[in-house]
């Protein structure tokens, strides 16, 4: 992520505290990241363990992709709804109040007796979710200052490819050794210990203004904001839509044993760690050239999988050259639309994380349904042709005269 498009998007953000001060900055923005790290394993955890949850509830594997739909649709509404609602509350209390359902949300989870009940803590975590990466970002202004906005939003971001590297492998090896029950419970303890760290480290952190609901019009009226969206939708469905069911990906594609698919996990994790960090590099050059690559990249190991790649080896290949292109994702998307709005990055986040969400939950969805009505290879052709559409959308940005 580029320094002078985290600088001017904040700049309206005063830091109130310093590095020197009697709360450590940094130990704050680590808080934050945390929270990245556990709130994105609670909402990918089901990945790794699909097959496990879903004969424990008597449910297909297309149904239990519901436990990725359902927090995708509530995040998706309640992103924008949640930042109106705040108003100008301190964002400290907003925060923590998310942390704390992060820990309810895991705790029903581990005892679900049923799908419904599932689904419903799922819910929870939804509201989690959409309210933490609509205010997070805009957090990083009250804790650095606007020289250090850049590294501090780097860290938070990590925290997605830190949760797919650690904490979907762990929790998926953690449910094949004492049942996917205990994965939760252990994550909803993680996400305790953070809620108590946030309370020691967060600052007070005042909201500058409350945001008026017209304001969330603002990024559906700019040409490249639009294209961004688009981009998102098309990207974040393609991607969710298989990435949902890799399990099933790599076992039936590729031959994988239910004990290699962890340590796949986790190669798919390490990539996409890099890939972050790469990314941060890359658009600093070409927003846009690095967007397009990671959609290549994604939509070319979806396209070969679906026609006829086998075995262990060239599942490891996937897993890492897939990994390593969604690490692209989040940085360039965000950097995309804080570009394409540098006057309203709030409303432009909010807007991005619901369409985001939205990407999500469509993904899932008609995954999982294409997945019980015909095959996991018809589930990669569909991902791989949204993968097309969101490159053609890239490749049509080359006609605006303003460019991210």
């Amino acid at each position: 992520m580029t320094d002078s498009s985290l600088v001017s998007s904040n700049k309206q953000l005063q830091p109130e505290l310093s590095s020197a001060g009697s709360t450590p900055a940094w130990l704050a923005v680590a808080a934050l990241a945390l929270s990245t790290f556990t709130s994105v394993t609670t909402e990918f955890i089901p990945v790794g363990l699909l097959t496990n949850i879903a004969s424990s509830l008597n449910v297909s594997e297309g149904a239990a992709g519901l436990m990725i739909t359902m927090p995708g649709v509530v995040a998706a509404a309640t992103g924008p709804l949640l930042i109106i609602l705040a108003g100008r509350l301190d964002r400290r209390i907003v925060l923590l109040l998310l942390s704390a359902l992060l820990v309810l949300s895991n705790a029903f989870a581990a005892m679900a007796p049923n799908l419904a009940t599932m689904l419903a803590a799922r819910v929870l975590l939804g509201l989690c979710v959409g309210g933490f990466w609509t205010f997070a970002p805009s957090a990083t202004g009250h804790l650095v200052p606007a020289a250090l906005q850049p590294r501090a939003m780097s860290y938070i971001l990590a925290g997605i490819s830190v949760a797919t590297i650690a904490g979907v492998p762990a929790g998926a090896l953690l449910g094949e050794i004492a049942g996917w029950r205990m994965t939760f419970f252990a994550i909803a303890a993680m996400a305790l210990v953070v809620l108590i760290l946030q309370l020691f480290t967060l600052p007070s952190m005042p909201a500058e203004r409350a945001i008026k609901l017209r304001e969330l019009t603002v990024p559906f009226t700019q040409p490249l904001a639009r294209m961004g969206l688009i981009v998102t939708l098309l990207l974040v469905a393609g991607h969710f839509g298989t990435y949902t069911y890799l399990k099933p990906i790599l076992q039936q594609i590729y031959g994988v044993s239910s004990e290699s698919v962890t340590t796949l996990l986790l190669v798919y994790g390490v990539a996409g760690f890099v890939g972050t960090f790469v990314g941060g590099r890359l658009v600093s050059h070409s927003v846009r050239a690095t967007a397009l690559m990671a959609v290549v990249m994604i939509g070319a190991v979806l396209m070969l999988s679906a026609l006829g790649a086998t075995g262990v080896t060239e599942g490891a290949v996937a897993a890492l050259v897939w990994g390593a292109a969604f690490g692209l994702v989040p940085v360039a998307l965000t950097t995309w639309m804080l570009k394409a709005l540098p006057d309203s990055p709030e409303a432009g986040q909010a807007v991005l994380v619901s369409v985001f969400q939205i990407g999500i939950s469509l993904g899932a969805f008609v995954g999982g349904f294409v997945l019980d009505a015909y095959s996991i290879v018809s589930v990669l052709l569909l991902g791989g042709t949204l993968l097309i559409l969101a490159a053609l959308v890239i490749a049509a940005t080359r006609s605006r005269s303003t460019q991210p």
